[in-house]
């Protein structure tokens, strides 16, 4: 395999790099310089990087994964003790902290803000010789399903001219459609993998709430948030996933569990398992073709040997409304150490701390992350707690009960993941609601701490529909099976037509 068969278009996968690597086909070094010649191509047309690697030091750390591939092929285990990312480019969405590297979060809070250290997950990263070429675009604090929200201009699809490519993950996501990098970190809290995932026509996974550090997240809902990976395949998941999750001492949130091997159960077939198809995720709105190509991948699904039938999962309806109280009052907790005072810009007047805070956070937060904070603040204000928050929670409680019967019948939930496919920028942005309702199909995974999984199913008037699968926690790795037996089987390999 060449570097032009990894530069054309950057379309191979994690895996099938590290297989080029070990039969000596290509270096990591030719593979980061073409990389890097490939975003400069992209850039001005999709404007997914809000930072790009610099040379020298990405061809130091390519270098480094040279030799680690050479070590590991002379050890006679045909190389693959060199990791499944060793020399493989990634993304890190802009709202995971790197040592010595702006990280804004999409905000013009935060432009300057180079952290001290490294996120867990960047750590790892590292520790398993990934090039990180790059930081990601993003809605300002990971807050919006469009990518429109970012201090630092939307990001554009790769697929069509005009069209997002979905929220908040947008930058990382159309990265890897348009073959910028092979994999990519983002964040998802209630939809932000799985929803540009299916806008841009890749894999998006957001493993069980827990089972990935969110230490060096810059933290938006810390009950929702969970940092997972998007790539071309499945099992490029798994290997991301496998590499990042684990216990995690510097995050209290992290499961002290065994999540050594996401891909372990990838291969094998899903006959005879039973899969729920709930009624309420094809919701009032739902496009036609978004339908139509779900329809027929629960038939594909069908016809690998599993079990499909139509169920119900009625407070699915309340997901959405409950969402955006819980999100909002924890994001309004969150946010409030954006003060101007500890990092990130200030404004500094004549008047007192609290002037200065205002002014700070007034000049340099966005339009929808104030409305954010506003509402979240009003939903835990005194009078309003009980009749708000609390009562989210206790819905929220309800949810949960409603997904954990469901698993009593059934292995897994198969849904869209998107109602739509990738809408034109600014179309939505004069009405929040019907932005927000972007997300009604992946929010309920979040709500409940679930594992969801967006794999393409299709294409709707040239654009990409995503199909999501739904386990039960900790069942990741059945997840990935599942999702991996339908991507095999429907062939699914899609690709925007570039022109850079």
């Amino acid at each position: 395999m060449s570097v032009s068969d990894k530069s054309s278009g950057m379309h191979a996968s994690a895996r099938e790099l590290g297989a080029a690597y070990r039969q000596g086909e290509v270096t990591a070094a030719e593979v980061a310089e073409a990389y890097l010649a490939r975003i400069e191509s992209c850039e001005p047309s999709i404007n997914a990087m809000l930072t790009v690697a610099d040379r020298d030091a990405l061809m130091a750390d390519a270098r480094v994964a040279d030799a680690r591939v050479a070590d590991a092929m002379l050890a006679g285990d045909d190389g693959r003790d060199a990791t499944a990312l060793t020399g493989v480019p990634v993304v890190v969405k802009d709202n995971i902290s790197t040592a010595g590297v702006e990280t804004t979060a999409g905000s013009e809070i935060l432009k300057g803000y180079v952290p001290p250290f490294d996120a867990t997950v960047v750590s790892r990263l590292k520790d398993a010789g990934a090039l990180i070429v790059g930081k990601g675009n993003l809605d300002e604090f990971a807050m919006g399903s469009s990518n429109e929200n970012s201090a630092f201009g939307a990001v554009f699809n790769p697929w069509g001219e005009g069209r997002v490519p979905g929220g908040s993950s947008g930058g990382p996501a159309a990265a890897v459609a348009a073959g910028e990098c092979l994999v990519a970190l983002g964040s998802d809290t209630g939809g932000s993998i799985r929803q540009p995932a299916a806008l841009c026509g890749i894999v998006g996974y957001k493993p069980t709430y827990g089972a990935v550090s969110r230490y060096g997240l810059i933290a938006f809902g810390s009950s929702l948030d969970q940092i997972g990976p998007l790539a071309r395949t499945v099992a490029d998941c798994a290997d991301v996933t496998s590499v990042i999750a684990g216990w995690d001492p510097l995050d209290s949130t992290s499961l002290q569990l065994d999540f050594s091997d996401f891909g372990s159960d990838i291969g094998r077939d899903i006959k005879g398992m039973r899969i729920g198809a709930p009624r309420e995720y094809l919701v009032p709105g739902i496009e036609p073709g978004v339908r139509s190509a779900y329809e027929a991948a629960v038939e594909q699904l069908e016809d690998l040997g599993a079990t499909v039938e139509e169920t119900t999962l009625p407070l699915t309806d309340h997901a959405l409304a409950i969402y955006y109280i819980i999100a909002p009052s924890e994001a309004s907790a969150n946010l409030s150490r954006f003060d101007g005072v500890k990092y990130g810009r200030s404004v500094r007047g004549d008047g007192n701390a609290r002037d200065s805070t205002e002014a700070t956070r007034g000049a340099y937060f966005g339009d929808e992350v104030k409305r954010r904070i506003l509402i979240g603040t009003y939903a835990l204000s005194a009078g309003y707690y009980d009749a708000y928050y609390k009562k989210a929670q206790q819905v929220r409680t309800l949810i949960r009960r409603e997904f954990e019967d469901a698993w009593e019948r059934y292995d897994a939930l198969v849904t869209p993941t998107s109602p739509t496919v990738a809408f034109e920028l600014g179309s939505r942005t004069a009405d929040p609601v019907q932005m927000y309702l972007s997300d009604v199909c992946t929010i309920p995974v979040n709500i409940a701490g679930l594992p969801g999984i967006s794999v393409p199913c299709g294409l709707s008037e040239g654009l990409p529909v995503g199909l999501q699968f739904i386990g039960p926690q900790l069942a990741d790795r059945q997840l990935l099976q599942i999702a991996h037996a339908y991507e095999e089987a429907a062939e699914w390999n899609l690709r925007p037509d570039m022109e850079v």
